[in-house]
C-alpha cells in the first residue's frame, strides 16, 4: 500500500502474537504494547534532521551529530493512544505530547470530540499522532485534521494494527500522511473491530473489561 510502512522487525512480530493472545494479562499487555510502542519509534524517527555540534569528550573536542531543530510532538488519541505513548517516551523524553480525546459513536462509528490539548509551537515540529488500532480510520482522521488546523504540517501517524478499510478512509482525508503500523490485518467486522486483531486496546491496557 502507497504511504503505508509495516514495521516488520521479528522483535516486533515476535511482541505482537503476545498482544493477541487473550491469554495475555492487562499488565504484560500493557508492557508489552509499550516495549513494541519504543521498537517503533526508531523506525518512526530513522530521518530526523541532525546537525554537527562541538564537545569535549574525556580525551579532546569533536564535531558529533545531535538531532536538529525543534523536539518532536507525540500527539495521543485518548484513551488508548497514551499505552504507547508512554513507550515512545521511553526513548524520546524530550518530546512535547498533546492530546486529543475522542470516543467513536457505537450507531455511526463516527469519532465525537471531547477534549484537545495541543503544544503552542506544535506547528513547528514533527507531530506524530499515535493510537493502538487504525480500525475504521474516522478517529485518527479526525485528531490529524485537528492537528493540521493547529498548523502542523510534518505530520506521522503510527499504530499496532490496521486494517486495509482504516488505511483507506484515512489517506481519503490525509494522502500526505504517512501510516506507520506492525500489521496489516484482514479486515474489520460488522461491529468496526480489526480481524483477527487483539480486541479492544483500551479495554486491554486499562483491564476495564
Amino acid at each position: 500500500m502507497r504511504n503505508v510502512i509495516v514495521c516488520d522487525h521479528p522483535l516486533v512480530q515476535h511482541k505482537l502474537t503476545l498482544l493477541r493472545d487473550k491469554g495475555t494479562s492487562t499488565l504484560g499487555f500493557r508492557r508489552i504494547a509499550g516495549e513494541i510502542a519504543l521498537l517503533m519509534a526508531y523506525e518512526l524517527t530513522r530521518d530526523l534532521p541532525l546537525e554537527m555540534v562541538e564537545i569535549e569528550t574525556p580525551l579532546e573536542t569533536m564535531q558529533a551529530p545531535q538531532i536538529a531543530g525543534k523536539k518532536l510532538c507525540l500527539v495521543s488519541i485518548l484513551r488508548a493512544g497514551n499505552g504507547i505513548l508512554e513507550g515512545m517516551l521511553d526513548i524520546v523524553p524530550a518530546a512535547r505530547v498533546g492530546h486529543v480525546g475522542l470516543y467513536r459513536d457505537p450507531e455511526s462509528l463516527r469519532p465525537v470530540e471531547y477534549y484537545l490539548k495541543l503544544p503552542e509551537d506544535v506547528a513547528q515540529r514533527l507531530v506524530i499522532v499515535v493510537d493502538p488500532m487504525l480500525a475504521t480510520g474516522h478517529s485518527a482522521a479526525a485528531a490529524v485534521a485537528r492537528v493540521k488546523q493547529a498548523g502542523a504540517t510534518q505530520i506521522r501517524f503510527a499504530c499496532l494494527l490496521a486494517a486495509p478499510e482504516g488505511i483507506a478512509a484515512f489517506h481519503a482525508e490525509h494522502p500526505d500522511v504517512p501510516v506507520y503500523t506492525g500489521c496489516i490485518d484482514r479486515g474489520l467486522d460488522g461491529h468496526g473491530y480489526i480481524r483477527p486483531g487483539l480486541g479492544d486496546a483500551g479495554d486491554r491496557i486499562y483491564g476495564t473489561r
